[in-house]
């Protein structure tokens, strides 16, 4: 064969190869086409509000990853989604409770709010301490869980009483943004109270704490109630430290009557009452309030009323005005995670003239569990009230009742 027969059949075999294997890089090419093609069909097949939705429930849950590729030199983000194991409804949670104390309007009200929710609902009258219902028990009276943001109310009244900061004060977050207190508090800022907690350092981020009655039982005689615990030291540096323990309420466990007891105390102007849950219509006629200690954050209350307010008006705790608006609600977010739970919170009390209520809701289960759904269902617990003419005149103790006498620690 020649040399030119042998080139020839040389080009056609090469030819015939060619034309079997596809170009450099198609294969990756069709599969990203591939792909990009699926992306728009599940694109169209989701309506905005769902977009919306699940781009709410990520947020701030997940955690980036930056990869540089050696090809191209670029930067892709990965983002890695917390798993839980937990399950956010769950069904006949109230079969144990004891309700013959209750108020029976404001128990329905938290009950069809509630829903199937793995959670507790607990409302308080601020002006004598009397649980007017606890749902969901159990929960309630369990050994807390960790705070989350909630722990923000304790930071920012300890950061006032100790002169550090007023409402309008502007701290630096880094870079060239700053924020002040009312603005923390509405959107639940964490770098703003990791800042707070370093300025302050745990000894008077601990004393304030207790004051607000973290660490101890909240309740008077309540049978079954759990202490939760405050750590005697700071917590390592590797989780945080006061850093942590401010903005995340990270190594604390605090049981909804602590966080009630406390937000019933910026309710009613300073006084720390023992909570106290009726079992019998014999103990609402004698019920008599307990006082726990008196603080001095009367002149503080005002400092923090802007950004409770906020949260509520367009921070997060705006969800719970989609079912209430009537009264102004002031309120406090929580959201956090731990060992496949997700916790969710929301502390808030109505600011009127009468019918003062505080709502402690608490959740626990997966992704649908968080704070801003504990703000829902208050307010649709707040909508069931107002519908029932609960902010019209509903009965309270006398006036000289709230003047009861404080009671040792020791008569619990």
């Amino acid at each position: 064969m020649t040399f030119s027969k042998r080139t020839a059949l040389l080009g056609l075999v090469f030819a015939l190869v060619f034309s079997v294997l596809p170009p450099s890089g198609s294969a990756a090419t069709v599969s990203n086409r591939s792909l990009t093609t699926r992306k728009k069909s599940q694109k169209v097949t989701e309506t905005p509000h769902a977009r919306k939705r699940l781009s709410k429930l990520s947020r701030g849950h997940a955690r980036t990853r930056l990869v540089r590729t050696s090809r191209t030199g670029r930067t892709r983000r990965h983002r890695y989604y917390a798993r839980f194991t937990a399950s956010s409804f769950v069904d006949d949670k109230f079969e144990s409770d004891v309700t013959a104390g209750e108020d029976p309007v404001v128990r329905q009200a938290a009950i069809d709010a509630l829903g199937n929710m793995n959670g507790t609902v607990l409302a308080i009258e601020p002006t004598s301490g009397r649980v007017l219902a606890m749902v969901n028990q159990k929960l309630a009276l369990a050994s807390g869980a960790q705070p989350c943001s909630t722990i923000k109310l304790s930071v920012a009244l300890a950061a006032l009483s100790e002169d550090l900061i007023t409402k309008d004060t502007q701290i630096a977050l880094g870079g060239r943004s700053r924020m002040n207190l009312t603005t923390a508090l509405a959107h639940s800022n964490n770098a703003y109270f990791e800042a707070l907690g370093r300025r302050l350092g745990f000894e008077k981020v601990s004393f304030y704490a207790h004051q607000f009655g973290l660490g101890e039982l909240a309740g008077y005689n309540i049978q079954g109630e759990q202490l939760g615990t405050y750590p005697q030291e700071e917590i390592s540096s590797k989780l945080g430290g006061v850093g942590k323990m401010c903005s995340f309420g990270e190594g604390i466990s605090m049981t909804p009557l602590q966080l009630g007891a406390m937000v019933s105390a910026i309710a009613n102007g300073g006084t720390l009452y023992y909570l106290q849950h009726p079992t019998s219509a014999e103990e609402i006629t004698n019920f008599e309030p307990r006082v726990k200690r008196h603080l001095d954050i009367a002149p503080l209350i005002p400092e923090i009323s802007d950004g409770m307010a906020g949260a509520v008006s367009y921070g997060t705790a705006r969800s719970l005005r989609v079912n209430f608006n009537e009264e102004e609600i002031l309120g406090k977010t929580g959201t956090c995670s731990r060992a496949g739970t997700r916790y969710g919170w929301f502390a808030s009390y109505a600011k009127t003239d009468i019918g003062r209520i505080v709502v402690v809701v608490f959740l626990q289960g997966g992704r649908p569990t968080f704070g801003p759904k504990a703000a829902e269902i208050s307010g649709r617990m707040y909508r069931s009230l107002y519908d029932h003419s609960f902010f019209l005149g509903h009965p309270t103790l006398p006036a000289d009742a709230a003047e009861a006498k404080p009671v040792s620690s020791t008569q619990q």
